[in-house]
C-alpha cells in the first residue's frame, strides 16, 4: 500500500481483492490472508478509525451486531465448536484500521493463549470455499 492509504478501506471499496464474507453500509468482513485457522475472518467498520475508541458511539452497536452475526456464521458454516473473537488497539495491529478477528475453534486445536501460529489456504479456490460457507450461514437482518 502506498504511504497514507489504508488496506482495509481499499478492500471495502473493492480496490484490493479479498474473499468477502459480508459487506453493508456498516462494515465489511473478509478472510484473513494469514489465518490462525482456515475460516479466520476480519470484521472492519466502513468508516476509517484506528481503534475502538475512535468508533462513533452510534456505530458501536450496529458494528458489533455484525461481529456477532459473523461469529455465529463461522460456527454454523464451518461446523466448528466455537470461535475466538479478539481485537487489538494499536499494539499488534498490523493494519491501523479497527478490526475484529473471528477465529474458528475446536477443542484441542492447538491454540494456546495469544500465540497465533498462522497457516495458508492452498489456493484462492479453497479460500473462496471458506468465504462461501460462512456467507451462506450469515444471518444479518
Amino acid at each position: 500500500m502506498p504511504e497514507g492509504e489504508c488496506a482495509f478501506c481499499a478492500i471495502a471499496a473493492g480496490e484490493i481483492p479479498a474473499h468477502i464474507v459480508f459487506s453493508d453500509d456498516v462494515g465489511v468482513a473478509f478472510l484473513d490472508t494469514r489465518p490462525v485457522f482456515k475460516g479466520h475472518v476480519l470484521v472492519a467498520p466502513l468508516v476509517h478509525v484506528e481503534t475502538l475508541s475512535g468508533l462513533p458511539a452510534p456505530m458501536v452497536g450496529p458494528f458489533f451486531e455484525r461481529v456477532q452475526a459473523v461469529a455465529a456464521a463461522v460456527e454454523q458454516g464451518l461446523e466448528v465448536g466455537g470461535t475466538f473473537v479478539a481485537m487489538n488497539n494499536r499494539i499488534s495491529q498490523s493494519v491501523p484500521h479497527l478490526h475484529v478477528h473471528v477465529v474458528p475453534r475446536n477443542r484441542k486445536d492447538g491454540l494456546r493463549g495469544f500465540f497465533w501460529p498462522r497457516t495458508k489456504y492452498d489456493d484462492s479456490a479453497e479460500a473462496q470455499s471458506y468465504a462461501r460457507r460462512i456467507r451462506g450461514a450469515l444471518d444479518i437482518g
